[in-house]
């Protein structure tokens, strides 16, 4: 007994002069940290951010190192994205959806991160800072933590963990108007009134009295009603959420030739500060969100509104962000807890994003992963924005290959709409912008039977939604990979691919025959 004592004395005194030693070691990295280090200028990060951008297409916050990354976090909110992972796992993205953060190991990772954010915290300030202490949240489905912290040793001792994917500041948000000589960005996409100047020629009206989009018939698709009206399949939308006073979107949703089917409305976006903020609720406030999915599954009504491509199809309304842009904090965590939603809902097949930004957030990409793990086939715009910002490609998240980028094509030609962006992302194409007048597919408007018009990428994703919603709902037992096998083979270029347009204009006849 007494060897074992001694024995346990040993491995003890062993174990807490290795601790000592890792403390010791940590001490030297902070005093060995300059404490002067001057926070870079906004200007000076977001001159970086698009140098990139112009450069590689892209940017992801690995591209800055720890100061500048430490500096965009003291000009945002201060609250800082750690994705995680178990040591020696390797790359998890296309593992992710099978991982449950709720397993020991995680939860040890999780924790691990946590204690050496306030190890550091308590030597820079000497005094003990605990985990309890520390503003943090953490996912119970994706495998990251926030925490609100503004310190860079934190950063780098973070970047430095094994076990840590990324490092990135949640709230940072690009000044574009620095560089687009006043031109709008963030909220450009936020107007949705009704159109009273429609000339004749850019709808037919259809039984039993509802008015079909000029460029319907460019892509088959009213020919392809004769096969599929989209019945029994449902589309999630991620986007601004859908407008209380469109009762075409509430109770004449199943009106006129629509029947049988139902929509659904929910919020993730939330408004205020961390512990502060609360949910918004469904409701649209900006016109996008209510404008795609009147072109999605607005009813085939009696009243002379806007037809929708799948007007059979069940709608799920998720307000994920305030406006068009993935750029807060709070549209980031919105649009990642809507994906999250969405993927988790069984009989949710297709989910439409007419939303992102021009670099990447990886626990939105975390959330993207997870919802396509759930085998969802998730469509997303390929960027519409003011003639600054249209030279950029393809925007994410349409640069993954876990989506489906779409961007809109002139009538008649295979010249990009005007606020539209194209390049080697873009996987198909749809029409949607008029030779010579340059009018715009019709939708429904916050309220009333008087279609609105709506332009740019946004309505060609949901068109291409919509389109696939008809194929599924024709082929009910097919899976996501058969159902874009059969879009791809339908499209204008197939077996070729086109460097700015994919696959070409989509055709919902030779897609559904």
């Amino acid at each position: 007994m007494k060897r074992i004592l001694t024995a346990l004395v040993a491995i003890t005194f062993l174990w807490s002069c290795s601790k000592d030693e890792e403390k010791l070691e940590l001490k030297e990295e902070l005093v060995e940290t300059p404490q002067t280090i001057e926070v870079i200028p906004k200007e000076k990060i977001d001159e970086f951010i698009i140098n990139s951008l112009r450069k590689n297409n892209e940017f992801n916050w690995s591209e800055a190192n720890d100061v500048m990354l430490w500096s965009a976090l003291v000009h945002a909110d201060s609250l800082l994205t750690i994705g995680y992972t178990v040591s020696g796992e390797g790359n998890i993205n296309e593992r992710i959806t099978s991982i449950n953060v709720k397993d020991r190991e995680w939860v040890r990772s999780k924790d691990e991160i946590l204690m050496e954010t306030t190890e550091v915290l308590s030597y820079k300030y000497d005094k003990e800072v605990t985990v309890s202490e520390l503003p943090n949240f953490t996912h119970e489905v994706l495998p990251f933590v926030e925490i609100k912290v503004s310190d860079l040793e934190v950063i780098s001792r973070l970047r430095s963990l094994d076990n840590v994917r990324y490092v990135e500041p949640l709230g940072y948000e690009v000044n574009f108007q620095t560089y687009a000589a006043g031109e709008r960005y963030s909220d450009s996409g936020c107007s949705n009134e009704s159109d009273f100047n429609l000339t004749p020629d850019t709808y037919t009206t259809i039984s039993p009295n509802a008015k079909m989009s000029w460029n319907y018939p460019h892509m088959g698709i009213d020919q392809a009603w004769n096969y599929s009206t989209g019945q029994g399949i449902t589309v999630g939308l991620i986007d601004t959420g859908l407008s209380p006073d469109q009762t075409k979107l509430g109770n004449e949703f199943n009106s006129g030739l629509s029947a049988n089917r139902s929509v659904e409305r929910y919020g993730f976006y939330a408004t205020g500060m961390w512990w502060w903020k609360e949910i918004d609720g469904p409701d649209d406030k900006c016109g996008h969100g209510t404008a795609m999915a009147g072109v999605i599954a607005a009813p085939r009504s009696t009243n002379g509104s806007s037809v929708g491509v799948a007007y059979n199809a069940n709608l799920i309304g998720v307000r994920g962000t305030g406006d068009v842009i993935i750029n807060g904090g709070n549209e980031k965590t919105g649009v990642s807890d809507a994906l999250v939603y969405l993927g988790n809902r069984s009989d949710v097949k297709i989910i439409s994003m007419s939303i992102g930004d021009v670099f990447t957030n990886s626990k939105v990409a975390d959330a993207i992963r997870y919802a396509y793990g759930r085998g969802k086939l998730i469509f997303s715009a390929a960027g519409t924005s003011t003639s600054f910002t249209n030279w950029f490609g393809v925007i994410f998240p349409a640069t993954m290959s876990e989506t489906v980028a779409i961007t809109g094509v002139k009538e008649g030609q295979y010249v990009r709409c005007d606020i539209c962006h194209s390049g080697d992302k873009v996987d198909f194409t749809v029409v949607m912008e008029k030779a010579g007048s340059n009018a715009h597919p019709l939708s429904l408007p916050m309220s009333g039977a008087q279609p609105s018009t709506v332009g740019g990428s946004s309505v060609a994703t949901a068109t291409a939604a919509g389109i696939a919603a008809l194929v599924w709902s024709k082929n009910p037992g097919w899976t996501r990979d058969q159902v874009l096998n059969k879009l791809k083979q339908s499209a204008d270029f197939y077996p070729n691919r086109n460097s700015s347009f994919g696959y070409g204009n989509l055709n919902a006849l030779s897609a559904v025959q």
